[in-house]
């Protein structure tokens, strides 16, 4: 049998390929349904602030629930609560079907459907993640991370185009259904994965279980901190492209519709490269991390002045790259350098992360955007996330008690993973960790998508009723 390139290794497992596959077909799934939601609403209420209020019902859950979802994830088993809330998310989509086929002409049923699948979210969102990670153990979790970033990014193109060609052919409703049976694609991969091969991770015990214990473990892991904050900066200034690329395209640019559909399409293709540049890599390490910052950051600031819409879109391709790597190496880091009983908590924190960035950095530029001009905007937002990216590498330094990220990467350990704060978790079955840079710090692993889509080995999530 051929051996599988060092660029797939991920795949090796069966019980990866099964996750990727059931990935790949429901994220396009999530896609179809996004879209669908989106014409349904407008056609509706023929108001772009009605799918808005959509995405804030839809995200509202994640900011104020994550947290306990983490704590679920860490306390009960995964498969179980995995396959209770992918049949949530599934019948969520049927009524959704019910709705759109039953001639819709109010807006509010859309809407319970899009919060009560925000809830459903915010639960089972720390669970995939920690899932994602017993399916393929520490050493390929990075790869594995890299790879779905590559499948996301390919469901969703595939998503988006499936529901351009099928709404005006069958309506909205086939795109709900379609959806629907992709959370029983997932179910079944789920059910037919080998217990044997699985890497399960252990499960907090009653004391280091909880919020506040969660919130402690993180509040006391300064490196994570520093990770999570320079996220949040530039996930809320440097990831909201939707609004940047609109108000450009609208704009200075003058490329209308079709350069908008031009610069998501260069931003998709971009997401591959950065996807399979990461998959490429045997460890993702902090060079890579505060480089991919560096390389998205300067170049936001550089495509505020290009001229052309050929030139914003050559500026745009490796910003994309980057961002991907960027938020792939912030996940595998923060999963694979703390305790695995609290792997549900921190997962957590990074969507709390990714859903505020997301709320605050949208209205924010497009604010931006209104007023300063869309160029202006982009060039300061790039300027602002390459302070932060400077910020963070010396904070991380100082933490970790060194004058440079390099020097700062090594004490990591060889493999580039960080040790759990030297602390005891709790009085049975917690030992207390190895201080940074001794041989045996922790190795254990974490899917954040998400994205997002972003941050997990796969992303099977409730869709968001508008696009992001």
């Amino acid at each position: 049998m051929p051996r599988t390139p060092e660029m797939l290794r991920a795949l090796r497992h069966r019980n990866y390929r099964l996750w990727a596959g059931a990935d790949f077909l429901s994220v396009a799934g999530t896609w179809m349904q996004v879209l669908g939601v989106n014409w349904l609403l407008l056609s509706i209420t023929g108001s772009a602030t009605s799918l808005g209020f959509g995405l804030f019902l839809q995200s509202l859950p994640t900011v104020l629930l994550a947290f306990a979802g983490g704590s679920l994830a860490d306390r009960l088993p995964a498969r179980p609560l995995l396959l209770t809330t992918q049949a949530l998310h599934g019948l969520l989509a049927a009524v959704l079907t019910g709705i759109a086929l039953g001639g819709a002409d109010g807006v509010w049923p859309v809407y319970a459907v899009a919060l009560l699948g925000g809830v459903v979210s915010a639960l089972d969102g720390p669970a995939l993640g920690r899932f994602g990670a017993e399916v393929v153990g520490p050493d390929d979790l990075p790869n594995a991370l890299a790879l779905g970033s590559v499948i996301s990014s390919g469901g969703r193109i595939l998503g988006m185009g499936a529901a351009g060609v099928l709404i005006p052919v069958v309506g909205t409703g086939a795109l709900f259904a379609l959806n629907a049976l992709s959370f029983a694609v997932v179910m079944a991969a789920i059910a037919a994965m080998r217990r044997g091969e699985l890497h399960p991770l252990p499960r907090a015990e009653a004391q280091e279980a909880g919020i506040a214990a969660g919130l402690r473990y993180i509040g006391g892991t300064r490196w994570l901190l520093v990770l999570l904050g320079m996220a949040f900066v530039l996930g809320a200034l440097g990831r909201n492209y939707q609004v940047t690329m609109a108000a450009m395209s609208n704009g200075p640019l003058g490329a209308g519709a079709a350069g908008y559909g031009v610069l998501s399409v260069v931003f998709a293709v971009g997401a591959v490269v950065g996807g399979l540049y990461a998959a490429s890599r045997p460890r993702l390490t902090f060079p890579i991390l505060f480089a991919a910052a560096g390389l998205t950051s300067v170049g936001q600031a550089f495509s505020g002045v290009m001229p052309g819409l050929l030139s914003f879109a050559v500026v745009l391709l490796p910003i994309a790259a980057g961002a991907v790597v960027l938020d792939t190496t912030v996940s595998t880091r923060a999963q694979l350098g703390t305790a695995a009983q609290m792997r549900g908590r921190v997962l957590a924190a990074q969507s709390m992360v990714g859903a505020a960035s997301g709320a605050v950095g949208g209205p924010l530029l497009g604010m931006l955007s209104d007023t300063a001009g869309p160029r202006a905007a982009l060039v300061l937002a790039g300027v602002v996330t390459s302070a932060v990216t400077v910020l963070a590498a010396v904070a991380l330094a100082r933490t970790l008690g060194h004058r440079g990220i390099p020097a700062a990467a090594r004490a990591f350990g060889h493999r580039g993973i960080p040790a759990a704060p030297a602390r005891v978790l709790g009085r049975r079955g917690a030992a207390e960790a190895p201080a940074p840079g001794r041989r045996g710090a922790p190795r254990s692993p974490q899917d954040l998508q998400g994205g997002s889509p972003e941050g997990r080995t796969t992303v099977k999530h409730a869709p968001s009723p508008v696009s992001v």
